[in-house]
């Protein structure tokens, strides 16, 4: 019987490690974009590297946030990536982290004179984000009543940009970035702090979870995570 039991549950693993895991990601510099037909990041970079350390074959699509999420979400062989670790997706997905730590920034046109500096003073405006983003979540808790919602991140840049919203709340590295290319913004204050991750679906094999999350573990041992962190100049804690 133990013998039996123990055939049935290799057989359960190898199945499991059969299946592909399909990740999604969006267009969210540094952490997933495109560049000369192909996909980079630090988000992008550490799935590659600890997939590595896994049994299992896998695809990367990059798509809107909102098909990102859903898929990971709907779909027992999906994870999406980089996915900010909130309470309220806490229990709806399987993670694996972290792939980042970062904060997130009200940001404003430097031409509009607009500059709350707390959240009660932002209420007033209309603040722009991307559907399904982890910032709708945080803009509705915060009490927000005037949120305007686009399918991804750039098109609520250009929102910014143009007048047609007043802010934006972003992560503070691609703020950085924006600002490099010589964009006219400003950061005014500190929405958040998280944590970013890769997020399975909920009844995505824990073998796998597990292979994975070592995986990842090892990178940030053997120096590969603080690499990739210096490689696109995000801060490196040390």
């Amino acid at each position: 019987m133990r013998i039996a039991a123990f055939l049935l549950s290799m057989g359960l693993a190898s199945a499991a490690c059969a299946e592909t895991i399909h990740f999604t990601t969006e267009d969210y510099p540094p952490y997933n974009f495109r560049e000369g037909g192909e996909y980079r990041g630090v988000g992008y970079e550490q799935t590659v590297g600890l997939m590595k350390y896994v049994k299992a074959d896998y695809t990367i699509e990059m798509m809107p946030w909102a098909r990102a999420l859903s898929l990971a979400e709907s779909e027992k062989m999906y994870c999406v990536f980089t996915t900010a670790h909130i309470a309220e997706r806490d229990k709806r997905f399987r993670w694996i982290e972290p792939l980042a730590i970062d904060r997130n920034v009200m940001i404003a046109n430097r031409a509009s004179g607009i500059k709350p500096r707390s959240i009660e003073e932002a209420r007033q405006y209309t603040v722009g984000t991307q559907r399904n983003d982890y910032t709708q979540d945080l803009l509705e808790r915060n009490g927000f009543p005037k949120i305007d919602l686009a399918t991804d991140l750039k098109l609520t840049f250009k929102k910014l940009m143009s007048g047609r919203i007043d802010l934006m709340p972003i992560s503070e590295k691609y703020y950085e970035d924006l600002k490099a290319e010589g964009n006219a913004i400003d950061a005014l204050f500190i929405l958040s702090e998280q944590k970013f991750s890769i997020a399975c679906n909920i009844d995505f094999p824990k073998a796998l979870i597990g292979e994975m999350q070592a995986g990842l573990d090892k990178l940030v041992a053997d120096g590969t995570q603080k690499a990739i962190f210096q490689k696109y100049r995000m801060p490196t804690g040390n």
